[in-house]
């Protein structure tokens, strides 16, 4: 019998188990699928925006594989670090072990100003709205006027629009308690979404545009002009695209032409002049709306005293060919960002024009990309954030260490789709079961899980989940809702035990 860990329950990591169990060369394997959280899915769980419930119901087939009787789920266990257990002790107990650890850290702006308060990661907006235990409780300005989302990906997509969409339409997702009470009371009205490149290089599948343009009470906005700047955009019909981009820039198109422009900052020339967008000047001092705080809408729409637009609605501009380079403070907090204008530099990059806009905003989201994160005692890479490997072999010097494997996106970084796991999973596999007349010599104990509890690890198994599960449709329940995520180590844990709060 081949005893495999896999550490990490997200995708990959049942990916990973799911491949152990369908190869036919080793007929016997016991898979022992461990997290450091008491509750399976990973980023399914707590990344996926509540409000997509058709992705989220992925966790339906990654339920069928952990409730496989080849097959252990095993919460609650730290490998690494002061507590946990260290990889050269985790793989006494097993004759392989796969690290599914993902890309736990966000990119940084590396801008000043960007530790501001006001100013995060959207990594750290998604784990509060999704109930993840590891975040801390925030409102996130949410009496914010304007929002800004650096970024224009999925993830900044998702932001936006729960941003954007009303409490009432959550109410009826697993958001938890104090998450949907703050984003009842936000004042944010406006939300941009920035890119430093063109919308042909936006990273958002169209799915997930067209939502942006189905919600209720939101305006899109979107300025030909800066469309315009992106040599696809006009691309003739012959010209080879990927579709997706070709179907992106067919959205964005139908944007520009009903909701017209879309600047609504300050623009600096290279004298430091600055100019509003159609031109009208600014006095050298101002910012994007003006000292006062008296803000307008570009096309002239008055913000009351509270920032809410007079239509009561909200708007969502999508802007291009803006770089960041400074986050702007006002009392102590973030009050806008200032943007390089950038144009196309004919290599697929882009260059600095030398002039800048300000765009207004108490609430900086930084959706810029994912980076993995060492795990003490595995090699680590830190210019590519991955642990090095041959066909998910893990390499030591250059050389695979016998029985230790990784999948996902701590072997290829932070890139694709959720799907994408499942061909990174399968390779890392093969090279598993190549190995396994060498794996299947090595010493490996009879009871892993003994073992842990013996280590000082106080492990959740399905049976805790599963009293889990119970306690938040429990929880739904009494709030005339549907499950409503625990979002804290405490209310989990008790929950895992069976323990009413």
């Amino acid at each position: 019998m081949l005893r495999v860990a896999v550490v990490g329950s997200g995708p990959s990591g049942v990916y990973t188990a799911q491949a152990l169990l369908n190869q036919s060369l080793v007929p016997e394997v016991r898979v022992h699928v461990l997290d450091r959280l008491p509750t399976p899915y990973g980023l399914v769980r707590y990344g996926v925006a509540p409000d997509h419930e058709k992705i989220k119901s992925l966790q339906n087939s990654l339920r069928a594989v952990l409730e496989d009787e080849r097959v252990t789920f095993v919460g609650h266990v730290q490998i690494g670090g002061a507590d946990g257990v260290p990889p050269a002790r985790l793989a006494e107990l097993y004759h392989a072990v796969v690290y599914c650890v993902g890309a736990a850290a966000d990119r940084p702006l590396a801008v000043p100003g960007e530790e501001l308060p006001g100013s995060c990661s959207a990594t750290r907006f998604v784990s509060w709205y999704s109930a993840h235990p590891d975040s801390a409780p925030d409102d996130f300005a949410l009496r914010a006027r304007s929002a800004v989302v650096i970024g224009v990906g999925n993830v900044a997509v998702d932001v936006a629009r729960i941003l954007a969409r009303g409490a009432d339409e959550l109410r009826a997702t697993d958001v938890p308690r104090a998450a949907l009470g703050a984003l009842a009371g936000s004042q944010v009205r406006e939300v941009h979404i920035v890119g430093r490149r063109g919308p042909s290089q936006g990273r958002f599948t169209t799915k997930e545009l067209r939502e942006l343009g189905a919600l209720p009470g939101a305006r899109i906005l979107v300025d030909p002009a800066e469309l315009a700047r992106d040599p696809a955009y006009a691309a003739p019909d012959g010209l080879p695209l990927p579709a997706v981009v070709r179907r992106n820039l067919e959205v964005l198109r139908g944007w520009a032409v009903r909701g017209g422009p879309a600047p609504s900052g300050a623009v600096y020339d290279r004298s430091g002049a600055a100019h509003g967008p159609y031109g009208v000047p600014y006095g050298p001092s101002e910012a994007a709306y003006g000292p006062s705080g008296a803000a307008h809408d570009p096309s002239g729409v008055p913000y009351g005293p509270s920032g809410a637009v007079s239509d009561g609605g909200r708007r969502i501009r999508l802007r291009f060919f803006l770089r960041p380079v400074e986050l702007l403070e006002r009392g102590g907090r973030v009050a806008g960002v200032r943007f390089a204008r950038t144009v196309p530099d004919g290599a697929g990059g882009v260059q600095d024009t030398g002039t800048y806009e300000d765009i207004e905003a108490q609430l900086v989201l930084r959706a810029v990309g994912y980076r993995g994160v060492e795990l003490p005692g595995l090699p680590f890479d830190p210019v590519r954030g991955t642990v090095p490997h041959a066909a998910g072999r893990v390499l030591r010097d250059g050389v695979p260490s016998p029985g230790e494997y990784v999948a996902g996106w701590i072997k290829r970084g932070p890139t694709g789709v959720i799907g994408s796991n499942r061909s990174c999973a399968k390779e890392t596999v093969a090279s598993l079961i190549e190995d396994a007349p060498l794996l299947a010599r090595r010493p490996a104990a009879d009871d892993p899980l003994a073992v842990l509890r013996a280590w000082g690890q106080r492990p959740v198994e399905w049976d805790g989940w599963l009293s889990i599960e119970r306690a938040e449709e429990a929880l739904g329940r009494s709030l005339g809702r549907g499950p409503v995520k625990i979002p804290d180590w405490s209310g989990l844990l008790a929950a895992a035990r069976g323990e009413e709060r």
